[in-house]
């Protein structure tokens, strides 16, 4: 399979997904930005970062073209807005192309059937408050409240997909970005070695 990893720059996290996939596993990878230059090296914590990890990198960024899009059988961007600008500048391509978070997010399904549980345990929670006029009762506000809570949670893991931008940020940064796509390259790579 061959896949396109795109963000802002190729400066930063494209370059990182690009290096941390092809050292997992031997799919054709290349990686671009929406808005990148020609030539430009992956930032030196992004090299550190990688190096660190036994993984070394030789990269000159690109710009997202025709022909890359082509050459991908799955296009991969770090955001949502990302693949928003790609949708716009070439939405003959927006059927192989998605998020990375939203591509390999194995939760996603579990936390969609728990949200919907809780919406469901929690409007029957309102409803026994009100027809036992239970406002007052401290155990259905407790529970209330707690179902909230849930509900909020779920809909934090549901909607924040997009893979943090380290660009100019500490090596803190930069690990935890790194971290971040190491742990969806391997949901990744399970999904892709799966088929």
């Amino acid at each position: 399979m061959r896949i396109l990893f795109v963000c802002t720059g190729n400066t930063c996290r494209s370059p990182m997904a690009k290096a941390i996939f092809k050292n997992k596993t031997d799919h054709e990878v290349q990686s671009a930005g929406v808005y990148a230059g020609f030539g430009q090296p992956a930032s030196d914590m992004s090299l550190n970062v990688l190096r660190e990890d036994g993984i070394e990198l030789k990269h000159e960024s690109q710009p997202v073209t025709d022909d890359l899009l082509e050459w991908a059988d799955l296009i991969l961007t770090m955001t949502k807005e990302h693949k928003r600008a790609l949708d716009m500048q070439f939405p003959h391509y927006s059927e192989k192309s998605a998020t990375l978070g939203e591509y390999v997010q194995a939760d996603k399904e579990e936390a969609w059937e728990k949200l919907k549980k809780d919406y469901s345990e929690l409007e029957a929670i309102k409803l026994a408050m009100k027809q036992e006029n239970a406002h007052g009762d401290p155990e259905l506000g407790a529970a209330f409240k707690e179902k909230l809570r849930e509900i909020e949670k779920q809909e934090l893991i549901l909607s924040n997909q997009d893979i943090s931008d380290p660009f100019g940020g500490s090596y803190d940064t930069y690990k935890k970005t790194f971290d971040e796509l190491n742990k969806y390259l391997d949901l990744l790579a399970k999904k892709i070695d799966n088929r």
